[in-house]
């Protein structure tokens, strides 16, 4: 079992950034790929970005590739979600979860999930 906790949001705005951070316990993630993913209200949960066990492949949505940056650290069970030059659209809760490939961008592919942290960009 594994337990995932995001920390990071915040109201920012537009032009801004913020840096998500996912924290694992319960288990090593280093066997694990991971992922971000995030809902507005009344909206389907979209994939934003992910990123192989070992950290050398990355995965992300065209809305926000230049962006945003997806990046791991197996030693501290983390991963983080840098997010630059953000856009309204960009409102949503974040969520991370664990995988096996780091290209499945579908919410079934994903196994663990984090509660979420709210971003809200101000225009």
């Amino acid at each position: 079992q594994v337990q995932l906790v995001e920390s990071g949001g915040g109201l920012v705005q537009a032009g801004g950034s913020l840096r998500l951070s996912c924290a694992a316990s319960g288990h090593t993630l280093s066997r694990y790929a991971m992922g971000w993913f995030r809902q507005a209200p009344g909206k389907e949960r979209d994939f934003v970005a992910a990123i192989s066990w070992g950290g050398s492949n990355t995965n992300y949505a065209d809305s926000v590739k230049g962006r945003f940056t997806v990046s791991r650290d197996n030693a501290k069970n983390t991963m983080s979600l840098q997010m630059n030059s953000l856009k309204p659209e960009d409102t949503a809760v974040y969520y991370c979860g664990t995988t096996y490939n780091s290209g499945n961008s579908l919410p079934a592919q994903y196994k663990y999930w984090g509660q979420g942290t709210q971003v809200t960009v101000s225009s």
